[in-house]
């Protein structure tokens, strides 16, 4: 198990986020997070991130608690973060952007990781003295990607990659994800409202409401229960 997370509970001001929320990553596997907005699936990913500090629980990543430690260390661990909305640098360039997400590394092994990142996403080598800001969605959303690729993570959190785009970028969006699962090895843990699109990329789903994690089980299982049909898939 590469990542594990047990019993998080959150809350924002008085108000609880997670209830106990726990779920598992396997090493080379893609996991998605479904629910409603407001079911906490963004929450999980910020609490894994360090960009929240859990009321109680644990986030174990190879078998070490980083539970509460500072982004940037957990980072430098290997585990990129892709937040919702991209937050891009828009003043920057996309190279100068790329750049922001190595920043934990050394210069030469910053450059070898950039033509990699170039080699996979080539629109950026094209676009990479644009400002960030100036990019369509579907090239930001390439961006957002390939800036937490710069930090050669093992774990990649995906928060909501096809939101606000065209269903051709959504595809080629979801074609990214695969061969940054099985090209690069990376492992993923993705937060997507289109559930469709979640059940095809990941082995494994967690069904999130207010908070809790309400079902769980493969993708396959799920795709055939009559309450993810009809709540989820439009069924």
């Amino acid at each position: 198990m590469l990542l594990q997370i047990d019993n998080l509970h959150v809350k924002y001001g008085q108000t609880p986020a997670l209830k106990g929320v726990s779920a598992s990553l396997d090493e080379g596997s893609v996991i998605a997070l479904i629910g409603a907005n407001g079911a906490g699936k963004t929450t999980t990913l910020r609490t894994i991130s360090g960009l929240k500090t859990p009321t109680s629980g644990d986030v174990i990543y190879k078998d070490k608690k980083i539970t509460g430690m500072p982004p940037h260390k957990i980072v430098a661990l290997g585990i990129g973060h892709v937040p919702e909305g991209r937050r891009l640098f828009p003043q920057m360039t996309v190279l100068e952007n790329l750049l922001m997400g190595a920043y934990l590394r050394k210069g030469s092994e910053a450059q070898e990781t950039l033509q990699m990142i170039y080699e996979h996403f080539p629109i950026l080598s094209e676009r990479r003295t644009q400002m960030g800001g100036s990019l369509s969605g579907g090239e930001q959303q390439m961006l957002a990607m390939g800036r937490a690729l710069m930090g050669k993570p093992q774990v990649l959190l995906l928060d909501e990659p096809s939101i606000g785009l065209s269903p051709i970028m959504v595809k080629e969006i979801a074609q990214i994800v695969v061969d940054i699962s099985t090209v690069l090895g990376v492992s993923i843990v993705l937060v997507e409202q289109n559930a469709r699109m979640a059940f095809q990329l990941a082995s494994k789903a967690y069904v999130m409401a207010t908070g809790e994690i309400v079902m769980s089980g493969s993708t396959k299982d799920l795709a055939e229960d009559e309450g993810v049909k009809s709540a989820y898939l439009g069924v």
